[in-house]
């Protein structure tokens, strides 16, 4: 009796997939090809993308090397290429390189304003923002030092994790203006944190007497 109820479970099953079949079964074919033509392209997009991002990698170590031998204008040239239509990845990182190339020419002033345009762009995280004022704030220190420092003030707060380099810079500015106590107001903060990097430390001490000696005094 047992196997005779098995028998007749096992054809009834046997009729149900055939009937499921039959209704569906060019459903199923389909479904099957899609999940495999879906497969395939994500491997082909995956692979092309990852030949795009290798082409860009070598574009922007050729633009280094060109920067490295002096030839700023080809060096900028291919980063411009590459914030035009490279991956998003190596626009960003491209952005921060040209505007860096830019800062060396002249006054500095086209570099700073492309460091500003970075600083203002609100798709960007905050410490890139920062990042970027930082850089346009280093190139103005010796034309505009006051301009700079507006912009570092509100980088050196305690929770910033760039308020080391803000507070440098802040110091380095207020001792261009000839405010010696200024500078020794934010070399002091650096010393008493306990997170300042060592090397910065070590610059400190030139700092703090740079500061502490006011006013170079001209004897005839």
């Amino acid at each position: 009796m047992d196997n005779f109820i098995r028998e007749v479970d096992e054809e009834y099953r046997r009729e149900r997939l055939a009937q499921i079949w039959k209704r569906f079964g060019a459903a199923i074919v389909a479904l099957a090809l899609l999940m495999v033509g879906g497969v395939g392209g994500w491997r082909y997009w995956q692979h092309r993308e990852l030949a795009r991002q290798e082409a860009a990698g070598a574009r922007f170590a050729e633009a280094v090397q060109l920067s490295t031998d002096g030839k700023g204008e080809e060096s900028e040239a291919v980063l411009k290429s590459l914030v035009g239509d490279g991956p998003e990845g190596y626009r960003l990182i491209s952005r921060f390189r040209l505007a860096g190339e830019l800062g060396k020419t002249g006054t500095g002033e086209e570099g700073a304003k492309a460091f500003d345009a970075l600083a203002a762009d609100a798709s960007l995280e905050a410490v890139l923002r920062d990042l970027a004022k930082l850089r346009a704030a280093a190139i103005r220190l010796d034309s505009d030092s006051e301009a700079a420092t507006r912009e570092l003030e509100p980088i050196a707060s305690p929770s910033n994790p760039m308020r080391h380099t803000a507070r440098e810079l802040l110091g380095l500015a207020a001792l261009k203006r000839g405010d010696f106590e200024g500078a020794s107001r934010w070399f002091d903060q650096i010393a008493q944190d306990r997170a300042t990097p060592q090397n910065l430390r070590g610059r400190l001490e030139i700092y703090t007497a740079l500061a502490a000696g006011g006013p170079v005094q001209v004897t005839q």
